[in-house]
């Protein structure tokens, strides 16, 4: 064993430890057949003093008739152009690590190049970008949550509605599609997301997010119930100035499903749009000179 795998090996070795503090208490009790109720709780993730949003103590408490139900699949509405998944224009006054985004995007596609091609490396496209992209999305709306499953990637949004805060920011784990509460207000329901992942995370053609980004936005139930309108109010204090507004519409496609949709780098090395393709692609005409 080289003094690279030693080293990897005792870094694993230490996060064991340090998951489990009472490690000898816990190997104890594998031998021995089981774990403890609190190894359980807190392996299983269990809140501190409220229920989670599937229980059903938490389902059966009575709660005033939404306006609407989402429970459908949506596709993003792209009838007047395919643009419209994009979040801008119109844009807000990008600081300076936007204006370099938007500067080296243009660049880019003059030359023929994909830039920031992070979701065709299969890291998460994240919220908002989450919401347009070209495949449709499941709903499932309870008393006390609804599900939004993405056709793209099967990525997973939670939107709570059952009463809860935002979690301490001091235990809240970031993640790219960030931590959803929701409230209704007369025929809207208004959902405020923080606490976002900024590893990877763009808006548009490349555009970062900070630690600072929230979105807030208003759903609105158009046509009898067949047109979804989202108005989305993006704010980043350290990358753009004042709030960035998009109003998008969804289509229900009540005759659609979503499949099982995994991302594989391996196939995505083919794919022109990305980094890794688009070098093959140049390999290949240099072979032919």
């Amino acid at each position: 064993m080289n003094r690279t795998m030693l080293i990897s090996n005792l870094y694993i070795l230490i996060a064991i430890l340090l998951a489990f503090p009472a490690t000898s208490a816990y190997a104890q009790r594998v031998r021995t057949g089981g774990l403890s109720p609190e190894q359980i709780a807190e392996l299983s993730h269990k809140h501190d003093g409220y229920y989670g949003a599937l229980a059903p103590q938490n389902l059966a408490v009575a709660r005033p008739k939404p306006p609407f139900d989402l429970t459908s699949v949506w596709f993003i509405d792209l009838r007047r152009a395919f643009s419209d998944f994009m979040f801008g224009p119109p844009y807000p006054e990008f600081f300076e690590a936007g204006q370099t985004a938007m500067r080296e995007s243009t660049e880019a596609r003059a030359a023929g190049r994909p830039y920031r091609d992070s979701i065709g490396q299969c890291y998460p496209a994240g919220m908002p970008m989450i919401m347009t992209r070209v495949w449709p999305i499941a709903m499932i709306q309870l008393p006390t949550v609804i599900y939004q499953v993405y056709g793209f990637t099967n990525s997973l949004r939670i939107i709570y509605l059952d009463g809860r805060e935002h979690t301490d920011p001091d235990i809240a784990i970031p993640t790219y599609n960030g931590e959803s509460i929701g409230r209704w207000e007369g025929e809207e329901l208004v959902v405020h997301t923080k606490y976002f992942e900024t590893n990877e995370h763009w808006i548009d053609s490349g555009i970062p997010i900070s630690d600072q980004f929230e979105i807030v936005e208003r759903y609105r139930m158009l046509d009898a119930g067949m047109t979804l309108e989202i108005e989305f109010t993006l704010t980043d204090p350290a990358n753009w100035k004042g709030e960035w507004k998009s109003v998008k519409r969804w289509l229900r496609s009540d005759y659609s499903d979503i499949p099982e949709v995994e991302c594989l780098p391996n196939l995505n090395e083919d794919i022109p749009g990305t980094v890794k393709g688009q070098a093959e692609i140049e390999r290949r005409e240099r072979a032919k000179e």
